[in-house]
Parts: structure tokens; sequence; C-alpha cells
């Protein structure tokens, strides 16, 4: 009830000074499957804002006005190949781009797989992508979210992690810790922009080695391969790919589309013929970024 309590007043303080709100997923030293190193975080701008070695993951919370707010939410992970986050690239900058929708855009700074300073590292990007889920539907009411109108957006590597949270949402991979753990898991829509979905033949090798090592046992490459993960209970599903795509293969997002069409899950996917990989909001192609308004018109046509 405290950490409600102090909460509510940081999103209080940074309502009247118009900030972002930046709340840590984890309480100090509960982190799981956390090794302690003198490993530190670190950010680098050009162009964009990378980060790297994640050490305590956050979510930063960007809310609408709430006169604007239309209850629904979306938390955002960014891409960079499980080895480092485009974290305004694909992350604050698409935040910004939904509270303009009415939408609370939720950046998830999640740990990226390290031997150093993780224990059993292919789980530690799930773990955290859960947990984030959990505490934004737990405060969905601080947030003015309506909880049943949470989705997620992940671009490609954040795009395996957005689909191994819809298709993995119930599976246990840590202990709960306190009453944020009580909640769901479960994203109740998904959006996937040119996304890593396969640990197969059709993989990101730079994601599959940095997530799951090298020569990993063809079970874990299974486990983690998303499109052999689609159930019925996966999560309305919206894709978007260029064809031209020459880091993450289209395969992946055909393969997706394939595997939930079979489970008959909702799914819409865009194809286009030309925009390489990773041009996130596209606002400089007249053509490509129409992707924002195809995203937008599929979630007010869910239930």
């Amino acid at each position: 009830m405290k950490y409600k309590t102090l909460l509510f007043a940081l999103i209080l303080m940074n309502q009247i000074n118009a900030q972002d709100t930046i709340i840590s997923l984890w309480p100090e030293g509960k982190i799981p499957n956390s090794i302690s190193t003198n490993i530190t975080e670190h950010h680098q701008r050009d162009g964009i804002l990378v980060i790297s070695n994640v050490q305590k993951p956050t979510i930063e919370v960007f809310l609408p006005a709430k006169q604007n707010a239309s209850g629904e939410a979306m938390l955002i992970f960014p891409g960079g190949g499980y080895g480092i986050l485009a974290y305004d690239w694909e992350g604050t900058d698409i935040a910004k781009f939904l509270n303009g929708k009415g939408i609370a855009g939720i950046v998830v700074k999640y740990r990226l797989p390290s031997n150093e300073s993780q224990s059993n590292k292919q789980n530690v990007p799930l773990i955290d992508a859960q947990r984030a889920l959990r505490m934004v539907r737990y405060h969905a009411k601080d947030f003015n979210i309506t909880t049943s109108k949470i989705g997620i957006i992940g671009f490609s590597a954040g795009g395996h992690l957005a689909s191994t949270l819809g298709t993995h949402f119930d599976e246990l991979v840590y202990d709960p810790i306190d009453v944020v753990d009580k909640e769901s898991a479960r994203p109740d829509f998904m959006v996937l922009g040119y996304p890593v979905i396969s640990m197969g033949e059709m993989t990101h090798s730079g994601s599959k080695s940095n997530l799951l090592g090298v020569n990993p046992a063809q079970k874990l490459q299974d486990h983690f391969s998303n499109e052999k993960q689609v159930t019925v209970n996966t999560p309305p599903t919206f894709l978007f790919h260029a064809t031209d795509d020459n880091a993450v293969p289209i395969e992946n997002s055909l393969l997706f589309y394939k595997a939930l069409k079979e489970k008959g899950v909702s799914a819409t996917m865009h194809i286009f013929p030309k925009g390489g990989h990773g041009f996130s909001l596209a606002l400089k192609d007249r053509y490509l970024k129409g992707w924002t308004a195809q995203m937008y018109n599929w979630i007010e046509s869910l239930d």
C-alpha cells in the first residue's frame, strides 16, 4: 500500500511538471536472475539514444492529458538485437506518438541477456516483460487506463520479446514477490514491427546468439520460436514488415501470421514493398509512415 501511495505521488508530481515518470520494475535487491557485478548501464547518443548493459529495468510512463485519454495503453519494447536498446527511436518517440492518439505509452527498459550479470539469461527479457505488464495492470487506475485495454508493441528483437510475452504470458519464469505479481501478464492486443519471431533458419542471427547463446539445443530454439507457441489464447495481433528487410527476413512475420490464422486468432498484416529494417515511425516516407494510421484504426476496431 505504501508503494502504491508513493507511486501516486510521483504521478501527481509528473502531471504538475509535465514530465514523464520512470518506475523501477523490481524492489531493490529483488531482481530475479540477477548476479551482482561491477557492470554498469551505458547510454550513448549518436543520432539516437542507445542503451546497453541494463542492470535495473524500468518502465517510463507517458500519459496523455486526462481529457484525451482513451483508456488504452501500450507497453513498448525497443529493438536492438538483444544487445542494445534503440531507446528513443523505437521507444519514447513511439510513446509520444501514442499520446497524441489518447493512448498511454509505456517504454520498457528491459534487461538484455548477459552471462556475466544473469542466470538463465534466456528467460530474463521475458521476466521483465511479464513484470512490466503486471505492474501497468496493477496501477491502471492511477494511469487512467482500462485494465482490459492494455496492449504491447515491439520492434525487431523487441518484437521477439513482445511475441514471447504474447505466447508465454502464463509461463512461470520467476517466483512472485508481491501483490503486483497476482495480476495477469496477458496483453489484450499485440503489435509487432519487423519482428524477429523464429529462432530457426529464418531468424536474426545476432538476436538468436545474444538470447540463446552459440549452438543452443534444439529444444531451446523451439521454445523461443514463437510461431510454434501460438495458442487460441494468443492476443489479437497486428504485424507490419517490409519485403526488402535484409536483417530480419519477412518470413518471420509470415510464419507468425500463418500460426495465428491456424489457431483462429484475429490477425492483420501489412507488407510494404520497400522500407528495409528499423524504420520506426518512418516519418520521412510518405507511404511507409501509413503503418501508424493503419495500426490506430485496427486498435479502434477491437472489441
